[in-house]
Parts: C-alpha cells; structure tokens; sequence
C-alpha cells in the first residue's frame, strides 16, 4: 500500500488484480473543520484519481469513503465526473464505506443507483449489496 497528499487528501492506494482499492481522507482544516464545502480543496480530486487509475493501468476502481464524513455536492459532482471517465473506458467504480448520512445523500440526487454501496471492500469486488440498515 502506498500512501499519497494530493491537495490536502490522504490517499491510500493498493493494488489488487484487476482493481485498485484508494481509501479517502479529506482535507482537514486547523481548526479540525472538514474540508471546506466551497470545493476548492476538492476541485482537482477526481484528476487524481483517474490519474491513479491510469497509472496502475485498470478500470476498475473502489473508493473507500470511510473517513468521509461529509459528502458536500462538490464532492458528489467530482464522484460522477470520475465516474463518466472510468464508464466510458468501460470500467467501474465502486464506493464502501459510506457512512448512513452519505448514503442518503446519493439517494436524494438520484445518484444511488450509479454509485450502490458496499458494506467492505470485499463486497465492492464481488458486487454483493450492502444489508439493509
């Protein structure tokens, strides 16, 4: 595993065959405020990880949203432009680690369905649904 700062986040990368497994940290501020919802410490996020999905030459993708305790609409709109690179090559992404509130933010843009959660990252690999909560 290999661990990467790109604007303010903490990525964790791992490589697995076929797949590569980057687990999220946002940015965090002095204060101990998350990452700010103007997006722009997010802004180039969604380069970096097609850069990393390029670079470990496959195309498909789990993020593991653990540590993401807040999933802001900037950040939700760099998840759907990773996702539209990664598609259109014909690959996937895959979310685990969604905390209920997150969850529900994907739900209520409709974005669900694109993104379906997984409880860990083996389920992600084998597209077993999360349980009901």
């Amino acid at each position: 595993m290999t661990t990467t700062q790109l604007h303010g986040w903490k990525l964790d990368v791992e490589r697995g065959p076929g797949w590569v497994f980057v687990r999220l940290a946002p940015p965090q501020e002095e204060a101990g405020q998350l990452y700010a919802a103007s997006g722009a410490e997010v802004a180039p996020l969604a380069d970096d990880l097609w850069s990393i999905v390029q670079q470990n030459m496959v195309d498909r993708l789990v993020l593991n949203m653990e540590q993401v305790t807040f999933l802001n609409s900037h950040l939700v709109g760099q998840l759907v432009l990773l996702h539209k690179r990664i598609h259109n090559r014909g690959g996937i992404v895959r979310l685990c680690g969604l905390s209920a509130s997150n969850e529900e933010v994907l739900h209520m843009a409709a974005l669900d369905k694109r993104f379906p959660h997984y409880d860990c990252l083996g389920d992600a690999i084998r597209g077993t649904p999360n349980r009901p909560r």
